[in-house]
Parts: C-alpha cells; structure tokens; sequence
C-alpha cells in the first residue's frame, strides 16, 4: 500500500513539474530594448528608422531654403502614404507615428493630420456646425495647409538556404513640395538581417 501510495505521489510530482516547466513564461522588457526573435521588421526597426531619416530630412537644404524663403516660418509638413511593398505584413502605421513622433520632437517643423484622422476631422466640424454653440463652434476653411508631403515605401529582399536567410529591409522617402510638385528630398536607409535557424 505504501509503495503505491509513494509511486502515486512520485508520479503527481513528476506530472507536476513537467507542466510547470512547459508553461509559458512572459517578461516585462523595456520598449526601447532590442529584442529580434524571427529576424522579421519590429518596433526597433521601426523607431530607429523613423529617427534616422527625420534626422537626415531636417538635416537637408530644403529647410534651410525653406525658412529663407518665408522669412523663417516653419514648413507646414504632412505624412502621407507608405506602402508595404516587403514579403511580410508590417504595419506602416506605425512606422508613420513613428515619423511624425519624430517631427514633433524636432520642433523644426509644423505638422498637420491627413489620411482618415483629416477627414475625422472634418467630420467633426460638419457636426459642430449643427451641434455646437456659435461663440464654440470651429469653421471650415481655416486649417493649416501642408506645403510638403512625405511619402514612402517599405520594401525587402530575402536571401536564404537552408536553415540561414538574409532579409535586406529598405526605406524609401520622397519630400514633395506640394505647390509645385518639386521633389525636395529623397532618402533611404537600409537595414540586413542574418537569421541562422
């Protein structure tokens, strides 16, 4: 009886720490750690791309030329489309915040909501015009218009034998002065990946 009762117990504890030890484990890490796990595009990516090319883009004599033009008043920028030409998804909405996040930081320029976010807000004004007190109410006609355009693609190439792959990322960025369709400012940054399973 006792055997049994020892084996019975002995096998509760073996069944125990096996499960134990194939549970999950989660661990809070700082957002700005880098952490490449499938060697796909990430949030560190996605940052350090972003402040790289806003870096280089203020950096540039269309600035300059801009604020010497217009007696030193800031450029009224807009982030426009990125498309997502690379063999994964990658959300390019956040590669965008992570654009206009950079511009803000700067200070260097004036940014303005476009895509769905300016017809949010619109609409929003559309209601006001209804809804809204007059002494309250926001009128058409008074946004601030973009006198460039920043515009982009993701795109990627992979490399790979076996059980070992190369992914090369690059992005590419066109500034575009909206008024005369005049490309300012065209930059790149390139990032590879070596990945040995």
């Amino acid at each position: 009886m006792k055997l049994k009762h020892f084996l019975f117990s002995a096998a509760i504890t073996a069944a125990s720490f096996t499960i134990f030890s194939c549970a999950r484990q989660v661990t809070r890490v700082s957002p700005e750690e880098t952490i490449d796990i499938s060697g796909n595009w990430n949030n560190t990516d996605s940052r350090m791309v972003a402040d790289e090319m806003t870096k280089t883009i203020l950096g540039a004599d269309w600035l300059a030329d801009h604020l010497e033009k217009h007696a030193g008043k800031k450029p009224v920028v807009i982030v426009g489309m990125m498309q997502n030409k690379s063999h994964e998804h990658i959300d390019a909405e956040t590669f965008v915040k992570d654009v206009e996040r950079a511009f803000i930081q700067t200070q260097r320029v004036r940014l303005v909501q476009g895509g769905k976010k300016r017809e949010e807000l619109r609409a929003e004004k559309a209601d006001q015009q209804e809804n809204a007190s007059l002494s309250t109410m926001k009128k058409f006609g008074l946004e601030n218009g973009a006198d460039y355009i920043l515009q982009g693609s993701i795109n990627s190439i992979v490399d790979s034998h076996k059980r070992q792959k190369v992914v090369y990322y690059q992005v590419d960025l066109e500034l575009t002065d909206i008024q005369t369709n005049e490309v300012v400012w065209i930059g790149d940054k390139k990032i590879a990946k070596y990945v040995k399973n």
